[in-house]
């Protein structure tokens, strides 16, 4: 039996479950009324404690929503200062200010950033196309990183911040998909590994948004000009055009700065499928959409469809994937990775997983069921009697309420490893592994190709 076939594990998780110890919900001849109501396991980090054993001071390079949210969560964990903050756009150094205090240190050089002693770590939260070029900056400067997803604009970027971690060995970097310290995603893992859903066949996500900012259609500053934006520093690294405040304020619907739907969203679904399963990624990417419905000027698709085959590995069997994003969703915006296994199958969100196992049970006393298995062992005709419809058996595993979510977590993980040593939720080498697919699914889309590709050794093999 190959290794990676869950069989062990599989029946010590039946086991556990008929003895009791995982939870008498998914054994409904053992549920009390009160189990049958709830039918809720907690996930709970109440118990850990945050303390500050050195205050860690850190600046925020771009300074938009996502960064300003990024900064926000960051220092909330004990310990943490801001005291710098960098944008192209004067409005949000402005801003900066106000929110966080006017001894914050502005600036519209984030290399002014990197060259204070008194700065520990930054937050890169800027237009993809410069994630690249400043992680490596920063931490030849011996910066710690936490740099937003995806880790890189284009799969030959990848090498150059795994290179530049390594170098640069005691700097801390971390990639910003907060799913990667979810409890939720933890709790999925083990499930997993427990054979909770028998062996992995299938896994399906999807990320729904129907609102003009979901849709990336941000705001427009009235005073957006060249004179309060550096135009000319933002497109060093892309081809020159006029002045286009589209371009730099809804720079995800492009793709010499954006990543589109692909970069944007399947990459948290790669990150968490990643984790949960242990994987490396898929040996083969296609894709497909269309732009239906904000034809705005953006050159990116609206709706995206990917399909990907998983390869066996000595951690986890072959499986395929299907992800969807779909930016014009009438059902209000939801977003999910469900994972289907030989025996059941678990709905995985940051903070809550949802179980359900196949019912398989048999009633030794059932009369229909006897008269089966008599038919079957002598061959003779029976009556024909209606089955019901049984439900799966169903566990919910909930965080626990005063759970400060996946987003305080990972910052948490990455000031904690600069002060221990230790390990970051998401280092380069994952981070890589999860942006290429989702990299991959753009070129799959606007070159009409299947690409295959190694994601042992990060290259691509062939497209056709």
């Amino acid at each position: 039996m190959p290794v990676n076939s869950n069989e062990d594990s599989r029946r010590s998780f039946i086991s556990k479950f008929a003895k009791g110890v995982v939870g008498a919900s998914l054994l409904p001849s053992i549920l009390t009324a009160a189990d049958k109501k709830r039918n809720i396991e907690s996930l709970s980090r109440l118990r850990e404690k945050y303390s500050a054993n050195d205050q860690i001071q850190i600046a925020l390079i771009g300074a938009g929503g996502m960064g300003t949210a990024d900064a926000n969560t960051a220092i909330t964990v004990p310990g943490v200062k801001l005291i710098a903050a960098c944008d192209l756009y004067d409005g949000r150094l402005a801003d900066a200010k106000k929110k966080w205090g006017n001894d914050i240190y502005t600036t519209r050089n984030y290399q002014e950033i990197l060259d204070r002693k008194d700065i520990d770590a930054v937050i890169i939260a800027v237009p993809d196309f410069w994630h690249k070029d400043i992680s490596v900056a920063a931490m030849n400067k011996g910066k710690s990183v936490y740099c937003e997803k995806p880790m890189v604009h284009d799969i030959t970027e990848g090498p150059a911040v795994v290179e530049a971690q390594q170098r640069n060995g005691k700097v801390v970097y971390q990639v910003g998909s907060q799913g990667m310290s979810s409890l939720g995603n933890e709790k999925a893992r083990q499930l997993l590994k427990d054979g909770a859903i028998g062996k992995l066949n299938y896994a399906e996500g999807f990320w729904a948004r129907m609102s003009p900012t979901g849709a990336w259609q941000y705001p427009i500053p009235a005073d957006a000009s060249t004179k309060t934006v550096d135009w000319e520093a933002y497109l060093k690294n892309a081809p020159k055009r006029d002045f286009d405040p589209l371009r730099f304020f809804r720079w995800r619907n492009y793709k010499d700065y954006g990543t589109g739907v692909s970069g944007d969203l399947f990459v948290h679904l790669f990150s968490s499928l990643h984790l949960v399963t242990g994987s490396l990624g898929p040996n083969k990417v296609m894709a497909t959409g269309g732009l239906r419905y904000w034809k705005d000027g953006r050159e990116v698709p609206d709706v995206m469809l990917g399909m990907f085959d998983y390869p066996e590995t000595a951690i986890h069997p072959a499986f395929n994937l299907s992800l969807r994003v779909n930016f014009v969703d009438g059902t209000g915006g939801t977003n999910y990775l469900r994972m289907v296994g030989s025996e059941g199958s678990m709905t995985v969100e940051w903070d809550k997983v949802t179980l359900y196992r196949n019912n398989v049970h048999v009633d030794e006393n059932d009369p229909l069921a006897a008269a089966n298995a008599a038919a079957a062992n002598t061959g003779k005709s029976y009556a024909y009697h209606r089955a019901e419809i049984l439900p799966q058996e169903k566990m919910e595993y909930e965080a626990e309420k005063g759970y400060k979510g996946a987003h305080f977590d990972h910052f948490y993980n990455l000031f904690n490893a600069m002060r221990t040593g230790g390990k970051v939720a998401e280092n380069p080498t994952f981070g890589f592994r999860a942006a290429a697919p989702a990299l991959l699914c753009n070129e799959s889309y606007f070159e009409n190709k299947i690409i295959h590709w190694d994601p042992t050794n990060l290259k691509v093999v062939s497209k056709a």
